[in-house]
């Protein structure tokens, strides 16, 4: 390689990562702050209209991190408590077994209590009865989720009839001016599609949290279904030995 090739590179390497970098900065510099901006954008969309968009995304926020955290909380080492019980129930300290599943929060260990209780039972009824608190569990699973859902096509239909709404004013803009001019138009098109990208992406952030809700509570029910089986297991080996 030539020593001109070489100063060239060097240059390429050195000097346009430089420039690049005075660009980016000197940009952010004179752009303004996000959150100015996102202020702006909410006055320019008509206050009136964006503070419905605005609540229908924190009340349906409120709701999702509820569900988050109730979901956290009720999701537990499955298999390290089915190997506890395994034991308890096999050395035959059912009681104990028992008390265990009543201290341990989530819904694998309300089945598994449940099924303790009528293990003296034949095993279509203990099954039977598994079977229907897991239902009743997987409803307090799903509580306040049809909230969610409702917030979700909500905050784009506040958004729409903020678009309507913008649309009329844009006509009666015209109607009182007799003239069709871009400028009469603006103010009633800006108001329109302003709330109607909001309440948009209310409606997409809402979609996301919920499909994490649903990921988690499909998570659990595996988790339920797994414990239930393994739970039979175990009191038939118990009644077996």
């Amino acid at each position: 390689m030539s020593c001109k090739m070489k100063t060239y590179l060097l240059f390429f390497l050195f000097a346009m990562p430089a420039s690049l970098y005075a660009q980016a900065e000197d940009i952010a510099a004179e752009s303004e702050p996000f959150h100015e901006v996102l202020k702006e954008k909410f006055i320019e969309g008509n206050p009136i209209f964006m503070s419905f968009v605005a609540i229908t995304l924190i009340i349906g926020l409120t709701f999702c991190i509820e569900r988050i955290i109730y979901l956290s909380l009720a999701d537990i080492n499955t298999k390290k408590l089915l190997a506890a019980l395994e034991k308890k129930v096999l050395e035959g300290k059912k009681d104990e077994a028992i008390d265990m599943c009543r201290n341990t929060r989530g819904p694998v260990a309300s089945i598994c209590l449940q099924g303790l209780y009528h293990s003296d039972e034949n095993p279509e009824d203990i099954d039977r009865t598994i079977a229907s608190f897991a239902d009743m569990e997987v409803g307090k699973l799903e509580n306040g989720c049809t909230w969610i859902t409702l917030f979700i096509a909500i905050a784009p239909s506040l958004g729409f009839l903020g678009t309507v709404i913008g649309m009329v004013m844009a006509f009666d803009d015209i109607e009182v001016s007799g003239d069709i001019s871009p400028t009469i138009v603006a103010g009633g098109m800006k108001v329109a599609l302003i709330t109607t990208i909001f309440g948009i992406i209310a409606a997409v952030i809402l979609q996301l949290f919920y499909n994490f809700i649903l990921s988690r509570i499909e998570h659990l029910t595996s988790q339920m279904e797994q414990a239930s089986i393994d739970l039979m297991e175990i009191i038939r080996k118990a009644k077996n030995q």
